[in-house]
């Protein structure tokens, strides 16, 4: 059992609270049995698990070693002792790409990437990112999206061919090309530059009736998922 605070595991964990060392190693980290899970029945590849010595959680962890709940609270990111913290390798497992999808362009608030990542789970899209958005694999990405990060494709930010969603100054999304079957969103802020809009096939906004002026980018991609499904007579 795991009983110091210097042990290079617990150290691990630690440094994989911060982007840029996830980057450097290749690795991240997912806290508590839900999450864990999630990755593991996904194909993620699971280095090293560390789990609380006085709960042990019902998962077949055969890499998992036991620590001190103190200790494993310590370097957790949930203010609280999780039963299981596991250490997984970044390599994404091969999924097929769905035609339905969402391209995000720096959408930096990794609340709203988990939360598309959400959304992309349960409406059966993909999702890609642009540099400068939030890493999916941090902690409040990856809380934001209970798990669904590990089941929905991922892919590379290309606008060629997709439907950029702006606030105002398009046509609503009712009267959209039904071919079209991916949207690109902008964080609710900045939305979209000039060029990026450009590259798109066309543009569509969600129209809106009371008095505010736009939607969070969460809100709007699971709303744009929501119309293509229903457009095209999914439940």
């Amino acid at each position: 059992m795991i009983t110091s605070a210097s042990n290079p595991r617990l150290k691990l964990v630690r440094k994989l609270g911060l982007r840029r060392q996830r980057e450097k190693l290749g690795l991240f980290a997912a806290e508590g049995e839900d999450l864990v899970a999630a990755a593991l029945e996904g194909g993620w590849e699971l280095e090293f698990a560390l789990v609380d010595a006085e709960r042990l959680p019902s998962l077949e962890l055969p890499q998992a070693e036991p620590v001190a709940p103190e200790l494993l609270a310590a370097v957790s990111r949930l203010g609280h002792s999780p039963r299981v913290i596991g250490v997984f390798r970044a390599r994404r497992p091969e999924r097929a790409r769905p035609e339905l999808g969402l391209e995000l362009w720096q959408v930096r608030d990794p609340g709203n990437v988990g939360t598309l990542a959400r959304a992309a789970d349960a409406f059966g899209a993909y999702l890609a990112l642009s540099e400068g958005s939030a890493d999916p694999f941090g902690p409040k990405a990856l809380r934001a999206s209970t798990g669904s990060i590990f089941r929905v494709p991922l892919g590379e930010f290309s606008p060629n061919g997709c439907v950029a969603l702006l606030s105002h100054g398009a046509p609503p999304l009712a009267e959209l090309d039904p071919s079209l079957s991916r949207f690109v969103l902008g964080a609710e802020r900045e939305g979209l530059p000039d060029e990026v809009v450009a590259a798109c096939a066309a543009t569509a906004t969600i129209p809106l009736v009371g008095r505010t002026e736009s939607l969070n980018v969460a809100m709007a991609g699971t709303i744009a998922l929501y119309d293509w499904r229903k457009s095209h007579g999914a439940r």
